[in-house]
């Protein structure tokens, strides 16, 4: 039946010259050129981690709506799924990454010295960033090329939190600020209230206090934007 009705929609668009216009999006893309010494993927692909701040993965993803475009860059600990760290903008630059970065070191204990893997953006490879990385011990890994899978744990982040707090929602009327405060919203569940199967249906602080990992300021002070009162995020 299905086959059957597709056929004819194909006859009356072949009948009536129809023209199907489809709009590209155009997925942003960080990369320009070897702008420095290429490192091996450390990683590759393993994104299991037996405790805190062992492995770190970091990227970027671009929210389009009505009133503009808005950047979330976040780091990920492989242990648990925590968002150790995220920035939101308006412009994936430098300050964008930096402040990142720098509200993740501060938060680290001092023996901690994490391995990093990112894409091969050029945000990971300017030098500010790989002198901040090397002052903190951090481990430098990066994926190949094109490779979206060598960090999918990110990516899967990304697409997970789309699907619960960005799709199937109309924007229009929703200024650039009001938005940037959703993301933040959704990040701040996301790490204290929004449970997980895989971590007892817990979240991954009540994860982390229950083992007596952390206590809750302390990781808290790595994210740059809190806020107050949000809505429900529905657990998956």
């Amino acid at each position: 039946m299905e086959l059957l009705f597709e056929k004819v929609i194909r006859r009356i668009v072949r009948e009536k010259q129809l023209v199907v216009k489809c709009s590209k999006v155009r997925k942003y893309n960080s990369y320009q050129g070897e702008i420095s010494p290429e490192v091996p993927n450390i990683v590759a692909r393993n994104f299991k981690s037996e405790k805190p701040n062992q492995k770190w993965l970091t990227n970027i993803t671009e929210f389009s709506i009505p009133a503009g475009k808005v950047y979330l860059w976040l780091i990920i600990d492989c242990f648990d799924g925590i968002p150790v760290s995220w920035n939101v903008s308006t412009s994936p630059d430098t300050q964008l990454v930096n402040t990142m970065l720098d509200n993740a070191i501060a938060a680290l204990p001092n023996t901690a010295h994490p391995l990093m893997h990112t894409d091969r953006g050029c945000h990971y490879r300017w030098p500010g960033r790989i002198e901040r990385m090397n002052r903190a011990q951090l481990v430098r890994s990066m994926s190949k090329k094109g490779y979206s899978p060598d960090n999918s744990a990110c990516e899967g982040f990304f697409g997970r939190m789309k699907d619960e707090m960005f799709y199937h929602r109309s924007w229009q009327g929703v200024s650039i600020q009001a938005f940037i405060l959703e993301i933040n919203c959704y990040m701040t569940l996301y790490r204290e209230k929004r449970i997980k199967q895989s971590l007892g249906a817990m979240s991954p602080i009540e994860f982390r206090k229950s083992l007596g990992l952390i206590t809750l300021s302390k990781i808290l002070s790595a994210t740059p934007y809190r806020t107050v009162s949000c809505t429900a995020i529905s657990t998956r």
